[in-house]
């Protein structure tokens, strides 16, 4: 019995359907991959011109940046207010011709490598549509109401332990599925003074204005550590967006998916006359033996 014409228009619609699906997946794979290579260029700090640059905090990727395709800054702005997006600074970049997020990267830091690396950035939105790629940049408003620093620290922890309870990829690196971290207020202690310090002196860098490094500032909390790590973030206004933003960096994401961390502590400082307003430090330890 031959099947009817509805029904192969029916077979044929979902066919379609799965491919559009498909389709639209690979291109948001490969949006997060853009971003993941931004992120890395940020961080490894080349400069631009052969000349050297300090490091930038990774971008958090926020959708609201990546919604729909814009001409001009007009249109940007547009957007990002119906969107909910209260901009405190935004860039609009596009680059059309690049049929890959490696080739799409190279164009960018050949053409856009101090937009790039601007400091006061803390939010990225990809969109990809064939060969055309848009990178919207930004920074939002700080909100009204923002914990003070152990309730956002908390807040980091718990965003932290949802990620660490799935299996993901951080860069080339596979880890599978993590323990859970508990708070220890000497690393959330460690984390405020980096977070401070950073904010007084407009700095984003792991070491201190004093030249501390993150073991040296574990131990003075008071934590006996024999394993120590540090992330560092900047711009962003809430604790799942500064962890998105890690997740998004593969040496962040691999600091917060390692296995051999079982304690952290995290905090914010502020400050309006700073590059960035706002600066956040995870620290994350472990005592005793360990297996790095």
């Amino acid at each position: 019995m031959s099947d009817s014409p509805k029904r192969v228009r029916q077979i044929v619609t979902a066919a379609l359907l799965l491919c559009a699906s498909a389709a639209g997946t690979a291109r948001g794979d490969e949006a997060a991959q853009l971003t993941k290579l931004i992120n890395s260029y940020r961080e490894a700090g080349h400069g631009c011109g052969g000349q050297a640059s300090p490091a930038s905090g990774p971008l958090a990727p926020d959708r609201r940046l990546a919604g729909q395709k814009v001409n001009s800054s007009d249109q940007l702005q547009l957007a990002l207010q119906q969107a909910g997006y209260q901009a405190a600074a935004v860039q609009l970049i596009r680059v059309t011709g690049p049929d890959t997020p490696e080739a799409a990267m190279a164009m960018l830091q050949q053409s856009y490598c101090k937009q790039l690396q601007d400091a006061q950035f803390a939010d990225i939105g990809v969109l990809h549509e064939g060969n055309s790629w848009q990178v919207v940049l930004g920074r939002a408003l700080l909100p009204a109401r923002l914990g003070d620093w152990q309730e956002e620290g908390k807040a980091i922890l718990e965003a932290v332990n949802k990620a660490r309870g799935t299996a993901r990829q951080c860069g080339d690196q596979p880890f599978d599925a993590a323990e859970p971290l508990s708070w220890n207020d000497a690393l959330g202690q460690a984390a405020l003074a980096h977070s401070r310090d950073m904010a007084m002196n407009s700095l984003f860098s792991h070491q201190g204005s004093d030249r501390s490094l993150v073991g040296a500032r574990a131990t003075a909390a008071g934590y006996s550590w024999t394993v120590i790590g540090e992330n560092i973030a900047a711009g962003q206004g809430r604790a799942q967006q500064v962890v998105e933003g890690w997740l998004a960096s593969p040496s962040h994401c691999y600091n917060l998916m390692n296995p051999d961390f079982h304690e952290m502590g995290a905090a914010y400082a502020s400050n309006p006359q700073s590059q960035a307003t706002i600066y956040w430090t995870q620290v994350f330890g472990a005592v005793g033996r360990s297996g790095l």
